[in-house]
């Protein structure tokens, strides 16, 4: 048993997709490579300024607090926070305190854990610090000061680094989803903050708590919480204490380093926004109806999940692939809808619902493998793809009626996604289909048999597997064209005859 358990609680900041910035006009542009030029007097913090909210901001994380079951708080408010840091105009942050939007909410991770969610609130973030190397000044960016920025607070019921990269993997994806956030670690769109504290094994106390700022992929809150565990174990172990903190991570390092000492609430001086009145939901007056919003939320991760092996009967893993790229996830349902639209058997039930699941998975792995692995070599993004759902549909079932080997579809893929032509001509025009007809393969049957009459011999013995060998000379004989299934019934017949 493990000697220390860590417990690990998360708040992840997010940039919420708007046109413009939280309190003023200053457009929310975070493609913008220009410093300094979304920007005004309200976001710059000149004084006698007023700020204004975004209605648009506030009905996002409603409606994040709704897809993440949160409480929506009928009367809220904005407070402001005191710090000084060189990215924050005002010298105060305008933010939430007692009184946030959503309250008492959960998620279920992928697999299965739900983990509850504190508050989420709404605030601006800071602008951006520039390091230039070499020189001993930084440079300030305040084309982000003032996005409107939501800040989501877990309990810290999290035990380790796998289930804290769950819940942010999981979040990002909800957010996706909502529309709220493109959420791009990478760009700054999306940060976790790592709270972690350790306490022997059976204890019902909590160790202290180390925080860990502005981890910006999901990889390193990983490593992030496997060092602190590591870090906070040998303090333990040698009789030294863990101080309350705020820490870095070290990426070139791959460890935390000290930042300063952690504040606490009252260190921020918290008062309620004087320029801002509270903000009231769900009356007569209110432009903001939770109701309304629910009604927008579309489907979520873990409900396509659900969907897609249910009613598509992939497995698990294709699954994910489709939750993980809406894109290719909508591709997929316009192929499967064609496909369906067409007759693919006569006969009974079963047969058709055999058909119907084979179809569907020929779909998703050529898609999800070569078609998508295609895509990524060219950089090309699904809106570009010149091949119709219609024609990707056609092509699958030029696979499963035998007109197309898998030697062939992988040859043809390619052709069709630099023409987008029609595949069953491109087939045609590159010599590329399956011989499944008798009489051309029995020509080529006789050719092979008496080229091979030691492992004809074989099998009439009883060695069932020289068959393949023989079948691999009618590949070889018909230059890859002929029906392996086809092929092998053929040479059964002739040699048993």
């Amino acid at each position: 048993m493990a000697k220390y358990i860590p417990t690990i609680g998360l708040e992840i900041h997010a940039e919420l997709k708007t046109k413009t910035k939280m309190f003023c006009p200053s457009l929310n542009d975070p493609e913008e490579k220009k410093p300094n030029v979304n920007v005004c007097p309200i976001c710059m913090g000149h004084p006698g300024t007023l700020p204004v909210p975004n209605i648009e901001a506030i009905k996002k994380i409603i409606q994040a607090g709704l897809a993440l079951n949160c409480k929506i708080a009928e009367f809220s408010k904005f407070d402001r926070k005191n710090y000084f840091y060189p990215d924050l105009p005002k010298g105060y942050q305008i933010s939430q305190y007692d009184k946030p939007f959503c309250e008492e909410g959960h998620l279920e991770t992928y697999e299965g854990k739900k983990i509850r969610i504190t508050r989420i609130h709404l605030e601006e973030d800071a602008g951006r610090l520039i390091h230039p190397k070499d020189v001993d000044y930084s440079l300030v960016d305040f084309n982000r000061a003032g996005v409107p920025l939501m800040e989501l607070v877990t309990e810290p019921e999290m035990h380790t680094a796998e289930e804290a990269q769950s819940f942010a993997e999981e979040l990002q994806l909800i957010l996706r989803y909502l529309g709220v956030s493109d959420a791009n670690m990478d760009k700054g769109q999306m940060r976790v903050e790592l709270n972690i504290s350790l306490a022997p094994a059976g204890s019902k106390k909590l160790g202290t708590k180390v925080e860990v700022k502005n981890l910006n992929s999901f990889n390193i809150v990983g490593r992030a919480a496997a060092y602190e565990t590591k870090r906070q174990s040998e303090l333990l172990d040698n009789g030294e204490k863990v101080i309350q903190e705020t820490r870095g991570w070290d990426e070139n390092g791959q460890k935390t380093f000290s930042q300063r000492l952690k504040e606490e609430a009252h260190d921020y001086r918290y008062f309620p926004e004087p320029d801002i009145p509270p903000i009231v939901i769900n009356n007569k007056q209110s432009a903001i109806n939770t109701e309304k919003l629910r009604s927008l939320i579309p489907e979520l991760p873990q409900q396509k999940r659900k969907r897609f092996i249910e009613e598509y009967g992939i497995d698990t893993n294709l699954a994910e692939i489709f939750v993980k790229d809406m894109d290719i996830a909508n591709y997929y349902e316009e192929v499967v809808s064609e496909l369906l639209s067409w007759e693919k058997a006569q006969g009974h039930e079963e047969e058709k619902k055999d058909i119907r699941q084979k179809l569907l998975t020929l779909a998703a792995n050529y898609l999800t493998t070569d078609l998508r692995g295609l895509m990524s070599g060219d950089a090309m993004p699904i809106s570009e793809l010149k091949i119709s759902p219609e024609n990707f549909a056609e092509f699958v079932d030029l696979i499963h009626i035998g007109k197309l080997s898998s030697r062939g579809a992988k040859d043809l893929l390619p052709q069709m996604l630099k023409t987008g032509g029609d595949p069953h001509q491109l087939m045609l025009d590159k010599g590329l289909g399956q011989v499944s007809e008798a009489g051309e393969l029995e020509v080529a049957a006789d050719r092979v048999i008496a080229a091979n009459p030691e492992a004809v011999t074989k099998y009439k013995s009883g060695n069932e597997n020289i068959l393949q060998f023989l079948v691999g000379q009618m590949m070889k004989e018909t230059k890859g064209a002929a029906n392996p299934q086809v092929a092998a019934e053929i040479l059964r017949k002739k040699i048993v005859s």
